[in-house]
């Protein structure tokens, strides 16, 4: 400890009593007093232990001050900015890769929808009428015939839209699963648009009088069914229902098979003409019930036109309002007589 100099007239207490101290060069400490010895000794012996004392030749320094501790420096106003704008950054892309990692599956469903093939094997029954029902459906000799024909594909359509999509798709979420439309219907579709068969089974569940199915239902069943089967004969793949005109032949029983033909009999341009009827399915050799035949006009609209830039979109996700996108040229108008096949 470095000695300190004492202040004049420093007051020293020694026991009980008080004595006042002149003040002496060298002498930087308080004097131990003991009772009984005399103050003068008490000097002495500070004075000759002091430094200047033993070597009176040496000559007395003020000490080197204490290392002072370090002191963190604030860092300046842009670096506390930086990290504050990179922290930002990184929490927000950690944010968002987490918000849109459930919709990559459903993104990829859309720009990359399954292949017909790859629908037939996306339907699993579950319940023990789905399994009966796929199995007749399955095993049907026209199920069988339609198979063996080179220029049908199968595939089960409805299962090509995005799996969060299906709740907000009527025929292919709302009126689906069991008592309703039991299984996703099988489709038959010929090359180019040509002409359409489909195979569905009706649950109870979409009647309107008790044990009739809604004439709705069939409406929409000719709605959809005829407008698929023209969407490959279309500039665009894709069509909207300009006139739909139905007549209602026979009440159709619920619980029951049904079969939709349709057959594209014009194109010009931008439009397509089909004709279609919904008949009860029988065995070989039998004569079907038609249910309801139809009429319609589709016209494949001018938004569906998307340049090379933009990827197709799958028919159901196609929107007529886009107006903003690039558009082809306009295409020459041209008509297409189809030949009827058979009694499709």
């Amino acid at each position: 400890m470095v000695p300190r100099m004492p202040m004049p007239s420093q007051v020293l207490r020694a026991g009980a009593r008080w004595r006042q101290l002149p003040s002496y060069p060298g002498i930087n400490m308080r004097l131990p007093l003991r009772p009984g010895r005399p103050l003068s000794a008490c000097l002495a012996s500070s004075t000759s232990s002091s430094p200047a004392a033993r070597d009176p030749s040496t000559t007395y320094s003020p000490p080197k001050p204490l290392p002072q501790p370090h002191q963190h420096q604030k860092p300046s106003l842009k670096r506390r900015a930086a990290t504050v704008l990179v922290i930002g950054i990184v929490c927000t892309s950690i944010g968002f890769a987490m918000s849109i990692a459930p919709a990559i599956p459903t993104i990829k469903g859309v720009l990359n929808p399954p292949t017909d093939e790859e629908t037939l094997a996306m339907f699993v029954p579950e319940h023990d009428q789905e399994r009966e029902v796929e199995e007749f459906i399955d095993n049907h000799p026209l199920t069988r015939e339609l198979r063996s024909r080179a220029e049908f594909s199968e595939s089960r359509p409805h299962l090509k839209i995005p799996q969060p999509f299906r709740g907000y798709n009527l025929t292919g979420g709302t009126l689906m699963g069991p008592g309703r439309v039991v299984v996703p219907p099988v489709t038959f579709a010929e090359r180019g648009g040509r002409s359409l068969v489909s195979i569905s089974y009706i649950g109870d569940e979409l009647c309107g009088h008790p044990g009739i199915v809604h004439g709705g239902f069939l409406a929409t069943m000719l709605d959809e069914g005829l407008a698929r089967c023209c969407f490959a004969a279309l500039p665009h793949k894709v069509g909207l229902t300009a006139n739909l005109s139905i007549n209602y032949r026979a009440p159709a029983q619920a619980g029951s098979y049904v079969v939709l033909r349709a057959k594209t009999t014009k194109v010009e341009g931008r439009k397509a003409w089909v004709e279609g009827r919904i008949e009860t399915l029988v065995g070989e050799g039998e004569q079907p019930v038609v249910l309801a035949e139809a009429t319609a006009l589709f016209v494949s609209p001018k938004q569906a036109a998307v340049s090379s830039d933009y990827p197709p979109l799958p028919a159901f996700y196609v929107s007529p309002t886009w107006s903003s996108r690039p558009t082809h040229p306009p295409e020459p108008t041209y008509a297409v007589a189809y030949q009827r096949v058979g009694t499709c």
